[in-house]
């Protein structure tokens, strides 16, 4: 799968395209608005890097990686660079700004986890079979399970428990995740 991730210079969108790039399956594009920045980063990466509109373009899953306050704009940003390829983000506002189809997931990791290789549950909901199917496969990749949670809707409840784990890994100075117990 050809994998753009939108703010792959940030911390999680670094963790991410180093974890894919590691598992071997996927071909990754990290994308910037600092294009040099992005080239910088996929250069140490061992990936592919530059502008985030040409990051999109072609590739068969976007993930919108960028810090949660920069979310909307970014995606307003790009809505016509990605067209209608499918999105995974972290925000369910997300579907009404992109034409293609959203997937909401990955709330529950911390960057951190993702480098060691133990970022817990990816749970992910979507509305959109084929967004929801190469988000779970993405997230199965770098999570020890990758859960459908539901509906697009369901993402509300994701979204506040990132600010939960958030504070708990702040207090605590942690770098907790979510697992699901009593699952096959």
């Amino acid at each position: 799968m050809r994998v753009a991730i939108v703010g792959g210079t940030g911390a999680f969108g670094r963790a991410l395209a180093k974890r894919l790039h590691e598992i071997g399956k996927d071909e990754v594009r990290v994308g910037s608005r600092d294009a040099e920045r992005a080239q910088a980063t996929a250069e140490e990466l061992g990936v592919t890097g530059g502008r985030n509109a040409d990051m999109v373009a072609g590739a068969d899953l976007v993930v919108l990686a960028v810090k949660s306050d920069a979310t909307l704009a970014t995606a307003n940003e790009l809505a016509d660079a990605i067209g209608k390829t499918p999105l995974l983000c972290v925000a369910e506002e997300v579907s009404r700004i992109v034409r293609g189809p959203v997937a909401s997931g990955l709330q529950s990791f911390a960057a951190a986890n993702l480098v060691e290789g133990d970022p817990g549950d990816a749970l992910v909901c979507g509305g959109d079979d084929r967004a929801k199917e190469l988000s779970l496969e993405l997230a199965g990749r770098v999570a020890e399970r990758a859960i459908d949670a539901g509906p697009l809707e369901n993402s509300r409840a994701l979204e506040g428990m990132t600010a939960v784990i958030l504070n708990v890994n702040k207090r605590y100075k942690a770098h907790a995740g979510i697992r699901l117990t009593g699952l096959p």
